[in-house]
């Protein structure tokens, strides 16, 4: 049944049954499942009817080698097929390492991603839907020769230049992972018609993201400390991401949601609650003529799963209940870390999908950064 305020234009929602079976390995941080449960949480919901749904194709080289070099594909596809890399190959382009490594899906899976946000971009600028929730994508670390950061390619920067050819030439992006989105800054710093704001944790990898960096004034960073809150969150929503974006006027949005700032992750140490996530959406989506929402980080496997289930409620109009029902339940109670010894979740993340704000002060640093950006 589609909720009650569901309008002809309805919002959709791009995934692939290639990320329940696809992993980097036992060791790695994204052997937990997102994506895949994503889609069983908002089925087991009854959230997810199939004119709501598209499979994500998979993007071919030729689309691929629009921001990716044609060599570095090459050396991708190979990797893919043979399950390893020369000494070459990994030099030049950063494939079998540690955060990047060989595994059976390592084209696949990505270009399932990009085929994901280039579906996305198709719909949007058609006019068949105003808002897509596309929880595949967001890898926005991956640079046109090699991959970084856990991201083969940059379904991001493609997802931007696919929107640009269609003939929406003002773009914003807002990325609110914990990690600097230096691959999307990369391809766009030097482009005034697409606008990029990233708020990332200070002091975390990939160590870009410098407050004074300006692009061609087109380029808005946010460093922001250890313990960023919902208070804060909200500070940055009305000091600096709604009012450039309200001056920008974009023909559409690209808005990244990586779920690693969430308190519970592991790979950062930031505090927002999922609440956090949707009063950034709702605002977003109110400024946004055409909205693609992205996923990214995340890597707690049950506060990733809720966060991108809950902003697929919000996208689409569902109501999210105070605690969940049993097939809800078991979606969450079915999930693991995979390995690696952590620590079983609070009891509350197997039974909730909204999380208690996390509010507090907003502090010295943080207002003072808003302020420096605010002068520009």
């Amino acid at each position: 049944m589609l909720p009650r305020n569901a309008r002809i234009m309805q919002p959709l929602f791009i995934g692939s049954e290639i990320y329940r079976g696809s992993s980097y390995g036992g060791a790695h941080p994204l052997r937990v499942p997102r994506v895949s449960t994503v889609m069983d949480l908002a089925r087991a919901m009854g959230w997810l009817p199939a004119a709501q749904y598209r499979s994500a194709p998979r993007a071919k080289a030729a689309a691929l080698t629009r921001w990716h070099s044609a060599d570095y594909i090459a050396a991708l596809q190979a990797a893919e097929a043979t399950g390893a890399v020369s000494a070459a190959v990994r030099a030049r382009h950063h494939l079998g390492t540690a955060a990047n490594p060989v595994f059976a899906q390592m084209f696949r899976r990505p270009a399932t991603g990009v085929g994901g946000v280039l579906l996305a971009a198709d719909l949007l600028a058609s006019g068949s839907a105003r808002i897509v929730h596309v929880p595949g994508g967001g890898t926005h670390h991956g640079l046109p020769d090699r991959a970084n950061g856990f991201c083969y390619l940059n379904d991001c920067v493609l997802a931007i230049l696919a929107l640009r050819r269609s003939g929406l030439s003002r773009i914003a992006y807002v990325d609110i992972d914990a990690h600097h989105a230096d691959g999307v800054e990369h391809g766009f710093a030097a482009e005034p018609e697409v606008l990029l704001i990233s708020t990332h944790e200070e002091r975390r990898w990939p160590f870009t993201g410098a407050l004074t960096d300006r692009g061609v004034g087109n380029l808005f960073n946010l460093p922001v400390p250890a313990g960023f809150n919902d208070t804060e969150m909200r500070a940055v929503l009305q000091d600096l991401i709604l009012p450039r974006l309200a001056a920008h006027r974009p023909q559409a949005v690209v808005l990244q949601c990586g779920a690693d700032a969430l308190a519970e992750d592991p790979l950062a140490r930031l505090c927002l609650s999922n609440a956090a996530y949707r009063g950034v959406l709702a605002a977003v989506r109110a400024l946004s003529p055409r909205l693609m929402v992205l996923g990214g980080g995340g890597y707690n496997p049950w506060s990733v799963g809720r966060c991108w289930t809950a902003l697929w409620a919000d996208i689409a109009g569902y109501e999210v209940p105070d605690r969940l029902p049993d097939a809800g339940v078991a979606v969450l109670a079915g999930l693991g870390w995979g390995g690696g010894g952590r620590p079983p979740p609070d009891p509350a993340l197997l039974v909730t999908l909204a999380d208690p704000p996390r509010e507090g002060p907003v502090r010295p640093a943080v207002r003072a950064a808003l302020a420096e950006l605010a002068r520009r």
